[in-house]
C-alpha cells in the first residue's frame, strides 16, 4: 500500500511559475500571432473583450492584466496559426471514421476551421460549400421535419444578441426545444434557489467579496476552473478571514496561492494559504455536512438564549423573511451525530470546528459549484446551503449571500435572454407584441429529454450554437450511435471536436468568429455581450483579422439559417439586425426592460451594468414570498445505496481542459502527468479490493437497466480520497453515466456520484 507521502498530489501552490509555466506551454504549441500578448492585455476590460472561458466577473478597478491562467489558454487556443481548411479532409488518413481514433486533444489542435463544411457520405469526409447553399439546404430539411422533432442546442460562449435571435429562430420556427449547457451544469441551480429564494441565479456582488468575513466552499475548484476568484480569496486572508472548504478531493487551489501578479510573491515564492479547514466528506455527503453545521448553529443558539446572551440565530431576520423554519429546526434537533458522521464521512469534532467559524464569522459567503449541482439529490444540496446561510441572514446584506461559479462565459446570460425550454422563463405575450406571431406554448425539451427522444428516434435534427455535444452527454457510446441517425445535424464551430465525426445524413460545420476577431457587418465592427455570474452585463469588442474571410459571427449564422427556414414576416427583420447588431440590444431591452434599461449607453461601465437580483435586495419571488427552509428528505445526495464493491465516482476536470476541450495532458494542480487514463482511488480501498497500484482496471456502471456501460484501459492510482469515493475524468468517464441518472427535480446529470465497480482487466 502507497505511503501518503507519496501520494501524487501537487507540490506547489495554484499561481506563480506554475501558472506561467503552463501558459508558456499553450502559447508554444498553439503558436498564435505576437499579438496575442495585446489581446490579452484587453481582456475583461471596457472596450476589450470578455474571457471566453469561465462567468467569473469582471471588477470595476481592474488590473493590469486581468486574466488568469484557463483565460490566459483559452485565448491562445482560440488564437492559434493552426488552420484546418477543407485541404485537411483530402488527405488519405483523414476519413470521418478513421479520425474517430484521434484523441480529443489531437482534433483540436489541427486549427480554426476556416470554411462551412458538408459531409459526403459516399468519401467519408467533409467538403467545402458555399454559405448560402448551405443555409438553403437546412432550411429546407427544416420545413420538411415535424416541428416537435427538431431541438435547438446552445453552448454558453454566444453573446446575448446572437443567443436572443437563436431562441427567435426557435419559436418562429414553432418550437421551446432549446436545451443549453446549463441543463447538464447549473440548471440544479436555476431550479433549485428558485424554489427557495425565488431568484435562479446567485445573490452576490463584486463588492460582496470585499466585505464578508468567511467563505464557505462547497464542491468548486477555483484553481482548475476560475483562477482569478483565487485574488479575492488572498485579500480575505490578508484582512484576517476565513475559508472552510468541503471537497472529497484536496484541490491545491483551495490550498495555497501564490499571486503572479506580485513581483514580491513572484521573486520569494510567497504562498498565501487559502483554507483554514479542509473537510474531505464523501461524495454525496455534503446533505448530511450541512446539516451537522446547521445543528451547531441550532445548539449554540440554544445555549446563548439559555446563559441569556446575544442569540446566534437571526431570529428577527427569521421571522421576517423565511417560512419552514419549525419543521428544520426539528429535524436538526433530532437527527443524531452518528447519522450525520456515516453519511458526511466526517467526525463530530470536525463539523463543529467548522460551525464555530460559521458562528463567529458576521457575514458569510456560500460558493458551490457542480460538486453540488451534479447529483440525484443535487437541488436539495443547494436547499441545505440556503438553510445554512439563512439561519444567520447571511442571503441579502452586504458581505453576505450565495455564491454559485458558472462554467462558461456567457451561460448564465443565455437563460436571460431567452434561452429556455420553460415557457414560464420567457415572456411569450412581449414577444408576439413584438414580431407578431403566436409563439408556441407548450414547454420543450431540456438536454436530458432531448437525448433520450434522440434514443427512441422521435428526435430528428439538432442544431447547435457552439458545443460538443456528443462529447459532454452522458451515455456516450449510445449518444455517439444514436446522432448519426438523425436527417441533419447543423454545428456552429471554431475547430474540430468530436460530435462532427458520428454524422447525420446531413451533416453541416459552420465555422464562427472568435470573440477576438472583428466582426465586421453592413455598419461597421460590432459588440456582443455577456452575463457574468454576479449578473453583471460587460461588451467585447474584436479587433484582430478574422481566421478566413469564409467564416461568419455567430450572430449573421443564426440569421443566414433563419431566413432559410422561416417564411417572411415585416416584423422578423434578420437582414437588419445583422447590419446592427445594437438594434437587437434594442429587442432585449424592449423584451426585458427591467434588466436591461439604456442597454447600449451602459454596456461598455468598467464592471458591467447589474441587471439586478431580487433575492440581493431580500425580495423573495416565491409563492410565500419568503425564502424557505427546506427540511431534508434524506442525508446523502447520491440516489443509491452503497453496496460491497460499489464506488461513488466522481468525474473532474483537469488544469489542463476547458469543459470538453483538453490542452494538454498535465494536471499540475494535482500532481498528475502525462495520461488522462487514469481513475484515482485511496491506498486502503485499492487494498481491499485486491488491487495493485498502477494496474490496468476497468470502471463498469452498477446500474441494471439492460444496458452495459464499462469503461476499459484505466491506470488505478493511488490518491488521498475518502473510502469508497474514486475520481475520473470528464469527458471521459460520461460513457459510465446512464442518461437517467439525474438530479430529481432539474434533471441535470449526476456525473458527481456515479455508482460503479472496479475490475481488473
Amino acid at each position: 500500500m502507497a505511503d501518503e507521502t507519496d501520494l501524487p498530489h501537487a507540490s506547489g501552490p495554484s499561481g506563480g511559475w506554475g501558472s506561467m509555466k503552463g501558459m508558456s506551454r499553450i502559447y508554444g504549441e498553439s503558436w498564435p500571432s505576437l499579438t496575442a500578448i495585446k489581446s490579452l492585455g484587453r481582456q475583461n476590460k471596457p472596450k476589450g473583450v470578455m474571457c471566453v472561458s469561465c462567468a467569473w466577473p469582471k471588477p470595476a478597478n481592474f488590473s493590469p492584466f486581468e486574466f488568469c491562467e484557463n483565460g490566459a489558454k483559452a485565448t491562445l487556443w482560440e488564437l492559434t496559426s493552426a488552420r484546418c481548411t477543407p485541404n485537411f479532409w483530402t488527405d488519405e488518413a483523414h476519413s470521418v471514421s478513421a479520425l474517430r481514433d484521434w484523441k480529443d486533444h489531437d482534433l483540436e489542435s489541427t486549427g480554426r476551421l476556416t470554411h462551412p463544411l458538408r459531409y459526403n457520405a459516399a468519401t467519408d469526409r467533409y467538403e467545402a460549400v458555399g454559405w448560402e447553399e448551405a443555409f438553403l439546404a437546412i432550411g429546407a430539411t427544416l420545413q420538411s421535419l415535424p416541428k416537435e422533432s427538431v431541438v435547438f442546442y446552445a453552448s454558453g460562449h454566444a453573446g446575448l444578441e446572437a443567443s436572443y435571435l437563436y431562441s427567435l429562430l426557435a419559436r418562429a420556427y414553432g418550437n421551446n426545444n432549446l436545451p443549453q449547457s446549463s441543463n447538464m451544469c447549473h440548471e440544479t441551480t436555476s431550479v433549485g434557489l428558485t424554489k427557495v429564494i425565488g431568484s435562479p441565479v446567485g445573490t452576490i456582488v463584486w463588492d460582496d467579496l470585499l466585505e464578508t468575513d468567511a467563505f464557505f466552499f462547497f464542491g468548486q475548484n477555483p484553481g482548475s476552473n476560475s483562477p482569478r476568484f483565487l485574488h479575492p480569496l488572498k485579500d480575505l486572508k490578508d484582512r484576517g478571514g476565513k475559508i472552510v472548504t468541503f471537497n472529497p478531493v484536496i484541490e491545491q487551489g483551495l490550498v495555497s496561492f501564490v499571486d503572479p501578479q506580485s513581483p514580491f510573491a513572484m521573486l520569494t515564492g510567497k504562498e498565501t494559504k487559502i483554507s483554514d479547514q479542509y473537510h474531505q466528506l464523501k461524495a454525496g455527503g455534503d446533505i448530511a455536512a450541512i446539516l451537522g453545521l446547521c445543528k451547531c448553529v441550532i445548539e449554540a443558539d440554544d445555549a446563548a438564549t439559555a446563559a441569556g446572551k446575544a442569540q446566534v440565530i437571526d431570529h428577527a431576520f427569521v421571522k421576517q423573511h423565511t417560512t419552514g423554519f419549525d419543521d428544520f429546526i426539528q429535524c436538526c434537533r433530532t437527527t443524531n451525530w452518528s447519522e450525520i458522521e456515516q453519511e458526511s464521512g466526517l467526525t463530530e469534532a470536525a463539523l463543529r470546528e467548522a460551525g464555530e467559524v460559521y458562528i463567529a464569522a458576521e457575514k458569510v459567503i456560500g460558493v458551490y459549484g457542480m460538486g453540488l449541482t451534479q447529483h440525484t439529490h443535487g437541488a436539495l444540496n443547494i436547499a441545505m446551503l440556503v438553510n445554512l446561510l439563512l439561519l444567520r441572514g447571511n442571503i441579502g446584506k452586504p458581505g453576505a449571500g450565495c455564491c454559485p461559479v458558472r462554467g462558461h462565459s456567457n451561460v448564465q446570460g443565455q437563460r436571460t435572454v431567452g434561452i429556455a425550454e420553460k415557457t414560464k422563463l420567457v415572456p411569450l405575450t412581449k414577444l408576439k407584441e413584438l414580431f407578431g406571431f403566436n409563439p408556441p406554448i407548450k414547454d420543450g425539451m431540456n438536454i436530458v429529454e432531448a437525448v433520450e427522444a434522440l434514443f427512441d428516434g422521435k428526435v430528428k435534427a439538432f442544431i447547435s450554437l457552439g458545443g460538443n455535444l456528443v462529447r459532454a452527454v452522458p451515455d456516450q457510446k449510445r449518444m455517439e450511435k444514436a446522432w448519426a441517425t438523425q436527417d441533419l445535424t447543423v454545428m456552429v464551430s471554431t475547430k474540430l471536436n468530436r460530435s462532427h465525426l458520428f454524422p447525420a445524413k446531413q451533416a453541416y460545420i459552420l465555422p464562427c468568429l472568435g470573440r477576438f476577431e472583428a466582426d465586421e457587418q453592413a455598419t461597421g465592427n460590432q459588440a456582443v455581450t455577456t452575463e457574468d455570474s454576479f449578473s453583471m452585463i460587460s461588451a467585447s469588442i474584436g479587433e484582430r483579422s478574422p481566421v478566413s474571410d469564409t467564416v461568419k459571427s455567430e450572430l449573421a449564422i443564426v440569421t443566414g439559417i433563419a431566413k432559410a427556414t422561416v417564411a417572411p414576416q415585416p416584423e422578423l427583420k434578420w437582414d437588419e439586425w445583422t447590419a446592427d447588431y445594437s438594434l437587437v440590444r434594442d429587442l432585449i431591452e424592449k423584451t426585458y426592460p427591467d434588466d436591461f434599461r439604456d442597454y447600449n449607453a451602459r454596456m461598455y461601465e468598467a464592471g458591467g451594468f447589474y441587471r439586478g437580483n431580487a433575492a440581493h435586495e431580500r425580495i423573495w419571488k416565491t409563492p410565500q414570498g419568503r425564502a424557505i427552509f427546506t427540511t431534508p428528505s434524506e442525508l446523502n445526495s447520491l440516489g443509491f445505496q452503497d453496496a460491497p464493491d460499489r464506488y461513488r465516482l466522481i468525474t473532474m476536470r483537469s488544469n489542463d481542459q476547458f469543459n470538453t476541450t483538453i490542452y494538454g495532458y498535465s494536471d499540475r494542480l494535482r500532481g498528475l502527468e502525462g495520461s488522462r487514463d487514469i481513475v484515482l482511488m485511496c491506498p486502503e480501498d485499492i487494498a481491499e479490493a485486491g488491487l495493485t497500484e498502477g494496474q490496468r482496471v476497468q470502471l463498469v456502471t452498477d446500474i441494471e437497466d439492460g444496458h452495459d456501460r464499462r469503461l476499459r484501459g484505466l491506470t488505478l492510482t493511488a490518491y488521498k480520497l475518502p473510502r469508497g469515493t474514486i475520481a475520473g475524468y470528464y469527458p471521459e468517464c460520461n460513457v459510465l453515466v446512464p442518461i437517467s441518472h439525474h438530479d430529481e427535480l432539474s434533471k441535470t446529470p449526476a456525473y458527481k456520484s456515479v455508482p460503479v465497480r472496479v475490475e481488473a482487466g
